[in-house]
């Protein structure tokens, strides 16, 4: 067996984005896609944006701020003012390096190089195929050719719109020859109180993501990486997905309620893995343990070991279990750790209304805005959704009659159905009629470290 070479166990983090491994902190956060006019232009005002561009140094003092700001008001009955806090980021697709002329010849990564538009195939997202050519159901927006992304995100809507207004002027929007265009912008929300870090379906988000080799205090074994001959300027780089997601939950909430027996609440929880709290049902799996939930030295503590024999804890098809395999790929010898993405994201869309609860439909547009960090979106994010998630036989390593079935949330395909519901009778099968995540646009980006932002994207303007 070949020596492993290890992995560097420091991490420049005066260079990478914020976003990268710590987020960015936000109470509310904008997704402003952009193409480029003039790409001189553009490149020389990139120097004076880069400045704007917050490193994981300044992200994680920002959260010391919070912290401390939270110590020194003590709880009395109400919150402390949120303290006023922006971060800005930015990454650029395939199409956006192709169209400032900077080389991406050593990016082997295929999803990344032919942009999402044209993975969106793969990805099972519906839509009409006209001649050859396979048209997603996506907004118009994301059917034109994206160059780039800036994230900012910050604690209210004001300070946001600031920045943006102050970013717009560096790239000359409010003169009459301005270097990009405004494709789109989406704007998302942390749901408000309790709900807070829930997703619309009333889900804790964000509970497993991956430990980092010299970044967090416990990562986890290195593991040999793939794809990472890059040109000097990709180091402390990451590649960004970003999907568009909407959420029926009028019509998630009616077919959770249609299964009484269960129990609708049990029946959510085994579709997703957890239940609302957090609380894994592979360590709680008959009823909730809010303990359990909010103690993250226990909430991610279970492997599904020994189990690729076994639905009645989890069905191999939930969510977690399709996303996150863990033991049931591992005891059989196969790693995970190249398959692992960095979550971030943010919600979109207002609560449901009482209109909608009592019609159990969709009115009004809400979701969950996206996004996930990797070293490679073919060996990431992409097979996670076509080889896991939409894969009907995966876990493929179980040792049961029955068939796993789709990925209840987010798996794409035609038959959606799913095995091991019902812990009492695992082989009984419930069918998915409706799909209550609805894929409307993406695309892929890499997010380069500030010094290639400041050294190979940006140019001095000519004399």
């Amino acid at each position: 067996m070949a020596t492993q070479q290890p992995l560097p166990t420091s991490l420049d983090l005066n260079n990478i984005q914020g976003d990268i491994l710590s987020g960015l902190p936000k109470k509310t956060e904008t997704y402003y896609f952009f193409q480029i006019n003039n790409v001189p232009t553009f490149r020389s005002q990139l120097l004076q944006f880069e400045k704007l561009v917050k490193s994981v140094a300044q992200t994680l003092k920002d959260r010391e701020e919070i912290e401390k700001h939270r110590r020194h008001n003590p709880a009395t009955g109400h919150k402390p003012h949120v303290i006023p806090m922006v971060g800005v980021n930015i990454s650029f697709s395939q199409f956006g390096l192709v169209k400032m002329g900077i080389s991406g010849e050593k990016f082997t990564d295929t999803a990344f190089k032919s942009g999402q538009l044209a993975d969106s195939i793969n990805l099972g997202d519906k839509g009409t195929s006209e001649g050859s050519e396979f048209v997603p159901d996506w907004e118009p927006a994301f059917k034109e050719q994206i160059h780039g992304l800036i994230l900012i995100a910050g604690d209210s809507h004001n300070t946001v719109n600031k920045k943006i207004h102050e970013i717009e002027h560096i790239f000359g929007l409010d003169t009459a020859h301005p270097s990009i265009r405004e494709v789109t912008r989406i704007e998302g929300d942390v749901r408000p109180g309790e709900l807070s870090a829930h997703e619309h379906f009333g889900f804790l988000d964000g509970v497993s993501n991956p430990a980092i080799i010299g970044f967090n205090m416990n990562p986890p074994p290195a593991q040999p990486q793939s794809d990472l001959d890059r040109e000097p300027w990709m180091v402390d780089g990451s590649f960004l997905v970003f999907r568009y997601l909407f959420q029926r939950v009028p019509e998630f909430d009616k077919f959770l309620g249609m299964t009484k027996r269960e129990g609708s609440e049990l029946l959510g929880a085994r579709l997703v893995g957890r239940w609302k709290s957090g609380a894994p049902i592979d360590l709680a799996p008959f009823k909730d343990d809010k303990e359990l939930a909010a103690d993250p030295q226990r909430n991610n503590a279970f492997s599904f070991a020994s189990e690729r024999n076994f639905q009645k804890l989890c069905p191999f098809a939930s969510h977690i279990r399709k996303t996150l395999p863990r033991a049931d790929l591992e005891e059989l010898g196969i790693s995970i750790e190249d398959r692992r993405i960095m979550r971030r994201g943010i919600q979109f869309g207002p609560e449901v209304t009482r209109i909608e609860k009592r019609e159990s439909r969709t009115h009004h547009g809400r979701g969950l805005l996206f996004a996930c960090y990797q070293s490679s979106i073919r060996n990431g994010f992409q097979f996670i959704q076509q080889s896991w998630a939409n894969n009907k036989t995966f876990p493929f390593g179980e040792e049961t009659p029955q068939e796993p079935g789709f990925d209840a949330i987010i798996g794409q395909g035609p038959d959606r159905k799913l095995s091991g519901v019902d812990p009492n009778d695992p082989a009984k099968e419930l069918a998915l009629k409706e799909d209550w995540v609805v894929p409307r646009g993406g695309e892929y980006f890499f997010s380069p470290s500030k010094k290639a932002l400041r050294d190979t994207f940006g140019l001095p303007p000519k004399l």
